[in-house]
């Protein structure tokens, strides 16, 4: 196992996703359901995206090469798409939580499972992974990277409202930063090496 692969393929899945951002939009989109409602939506919803993240890990790069489309390529196009996401993150005004009148299961595909776990960013991160993945096994851990990911993102949901009152408006708003920066740094990176590859 290469071990600086997998804590890479886990740091990258937690950026991108952002459990914690995605735990907060859930405490204000589920407001007026039961702490069984809201685990059965939030269970739902990550389990829905993890099956989109393994067809794109198993038939993404397939899908390409059919369309004739270069890794460096889609290196390239996924590292503009994910510095755009990391630029609305760093550069997007504070946002005022409203309560929404929400049933069970209406948020469960979309917003939750997309686009915040399984978005443009974490498919094309996936895609880019199982790419660079050295051997069988690290691809098998691109999965796991993946699915450890939501499953914290579960944890961090079904304590959202603790989780706001301790982080605070502005503790939000910092991470949210902290983590469009990280973003922004990783998209350049795949930028760089898409580049290389096609032109080097």
């Amino acid at each position: 196992m290469n071990t600086t692969f997998f804590f890479n393929a886990l740091t990258s899945y937690f950026v991108v996703i952002d459990p914690i951002g995605v735990a907060l939009i859930f405490y204000s989109l589920s407001l007026g359901q039961t702490f069984k409602q809201k685990a059965k939506t939030i269970i739902t919803g990550m389990f829905i995206a993890l099956c989109i993240i393994v067809v794109f890990a198993l038939l993404g790069e397939r899908l390409l090469t059919a369309l004739g489309i270069e890794m460096d390529a889609l290196r390239i196009a996924g590292g503009i798409l994910l510095f755009n996401s990391a630029f609305r993150m760093i550069t997007a005004e504070p946002s005022i939580e409203q309560p929404h009148d929400v049933r069970i299961g209406h948020i469960t595909v979309y917003p939750l499972a997309i686009p915040l776990a399984a978005g443009p960013g974490t498919l094309t991160l996936t895609v880019l992974l199982m790419a660079n993945a050295p051997s069988a096994v690290d691809k098998s851990f691109v999965l796991i990277a993946a699915f450890l990911t939501l499953l914290v993102t579960i944890a961090l949901a079904l304590a959202a409202s603790k989780l706001r009152k301790w982080l605070g408006k502005t503790g939000d708003e910092i991470i949210k930063r902290l983590l469009g920066v990280l973003l922004a740094a990783l998209a350049i990176q795949f930028v760089a090496n898409g580049i290389n590859g096609l032109f080097f």
